[in-house]
């Protein structure tokens, strides 16, 4: 009989700090595909769907596509709408049945209101249904949090390797080799866990992260044995009982073998702690040093913490309004979230010059509006930027022009992923002095090669970016940099 396989996606990114509510809508205004809509392009979360649907193909397999649904990070996801989506999944899965494996594109860090853990809810709802037999495994996004729930749900899993997160679609092919040798009685894939006791921020463009994921790559290219190894970095901006670092390794059929790399990696990654963020200035500093770099190539300054894609807004102007304080020209920036600015901009039309108050709307310390007379250069239906081999929707979108600077409004967020944006808004970006873009290293391998230097940047408290003081009520507090020895090493010395 033809083997065959349900596949689905269900993700977003929860910042339990953030004011912006997730409801249905926010799924359909970034990715919402009924079965067998989904485009040929996956997104972030959905590449399983999308390599499966040539990997089924290509043995005779039947790919049976239930709902898709990504909404960009906010805040908590509307009780209904969670419920909604998943129960729209479970009933396409189980008319489905039977089937011989789940294929899942998950985030990770998803929280709805009611539930801590709506992953570990839907993979206990769907192995309910499969049943013990069945193969059910997915990827995740390494800013998520690894609940025991999900473990004992999932036959096996793995995580992106990158941050900024350029392998989505090499991680999806992974997770289908896994399953093709499963399928084959080759591997017995065992999935060891080690609890790293820390959460931080991880970018794999510098040292030492960057020699660390190369160097798991290189043995897991050598160790027939080691089927997958995944950095499950944390997503500090969820308060949920599970939040922290944890280090996974599949073992083909070794757990006392995956045991012990988990643990061994596991203290690697906890002693990089506090060590690979880059520096990050104020907005004063930041703004100075950019002023005075003379090159014939842009300033990139990044605002770090208002980066929509860690559940913000992304319409601080704190940065902004220093550019315009000290004078700077020949400056474009890169999103500023306002749909009832956009809306303004397109009634008045491309060319008008109206008075225009933007930004700073959504949550106290982003700074005050930006009130300016504004020409309108360009606007853009339906505008999108690209992300690897995804492309990311923006909304409807409005570049307008004052004192020297042009600035790209949104009326959907998104952080700022590649210099794409400032073309479809019209931006010769390379021409600039300064670009000012919101995201925390999303944007690097895009933006690098263009920048003279790039500026790290923390303006405003939009985000709860110091888990030593975010006022957290359910996260562990036997963690670093809660506290500063959680695995008792100075008493083992």
């Amino acid at each position: 009989m033809t083997k065959r396989f349900f596949t689905a996606v269900l993700a977003t990114e929860s910042n339990t700090f953030s004011p912006i509510a997730i409801d249905r809508r926010g799924f359909e205004a970034s990715l919402y595909a009924r079965p067998g809509e989904h485009p040929e392009t996956p997104t972030l979360c959905s590449a399983p769907l999308t390599e499966g649907r040539k990997w089924a193909a290509e043995r005779g397999y039947e790919w049976i596509e239930g709902t898709a649904a990504w909404a960009d990070p906010a805040g908590l996801i509307n009780r209904q709408a969670y419920e909604g989506l998943r129960d729209e999944i479970l009933e396409q899965l189980q008319k489905a049945m039977p089937v011989d494996g789940v294929v899942l594109g998950l985030h990770g860090a998803m929280v709805a209101n009611g539930y801590d853990d709506p992953e570990g809810d839907l993979l206990s709802r769907i192995r309910g249904i499969v049943g013990p037999n069945v193969i059910v495994c997915a990827t995740f996004d390494p800013h998520s949090q690894l609940t025991k729930q999900r473990v004992d749900a999932l036959d096996f899993f793995l995580a992106f390797k990158e941050f900024p997160h350029i392998d989505f679609v090499e991680r999806a092919q992974d997770l289908l080799r896994i399953l093709d040798e499963t399928l084959a009685g080759n591997v017995t894939p065992s999935v060891s866990v080690f609890d790293c006791k820390m959460i931080d921020v991880f970018p794999t463009s510098f040292e030492p992260m960057r020699s660390f994921v190369d160097d798991i790559i290189k043995l897991e290219d050598a160790d027939t044995e080691v089927l997958s190894v995944s950095i499950i970095h944390g997503f500090m901006a969820s308060d949920v009982p599970e939040m922290g670092s944890k280090l996974v390794v599949v073992t083909n059929n070794n757990k006392a073998k995956g045991d012990k790399l988990a643990h061994d990696l596991g203290m690697r990654l906890f002693d990089m702690r506090g060590k690979v963020m880059p520096e990050q200035m104020d907005e004063v500093q930041a703004v100075k040093e950019a002023m005075q770099t003379a090159s014939d190539k842009p300033v990139v300054i990044t605002d770090v913490w208002d980066n929509p894609g860690g559940g913000t807004a992304g319409d601080a102007t704190v940065l902004l309004a220093e550019l315009i304080t000290k004078g700077a020209k020949n400056v474009a920036v890169g999103t500023i979230w306002d749909p009832i600015a956009v809306q303004i901009c397109f009634a008045a039309g491309e060319g008008a010059t109206v008075p225009l108050r933007f930004g700073a709307k959504s949550a106290p310390h982003t700074g005050s509006p930006i009130d300016k007379s504004v020409t309108i250069k360009k606007l853009v239906a339906g505008a999108e930027q690209r992300f690897g081999d995804s492309f990311v929707p923006m909304g409807d979108i409005a570049t307008i022009e004052f004192d020297g600077i042009q600035v790209v409004l949104n009326s959907t967020r998104a952080q700022s992923f590649d210099k794409s944006l400032f073309t479809v808004a019209g931006i010769d970006y390379a021409a600039k002095d300064i670009l000012l873009i919101k995201s925390t290293n999303h944007f690097y391998d895009s933006f690098a090669p263009i920048a003279a230097k790039i500026l790290y940047c923390s303006a405003g408290r939009p985000y709860p970016n110091n888990p030593a003081t975010n006022a957290y009520i359910k996260a562990p507090k036997d963690i670093w940099p809660m506290i500063e020895d959680p695995h008792g090493l100075s008493s083992a010395v």
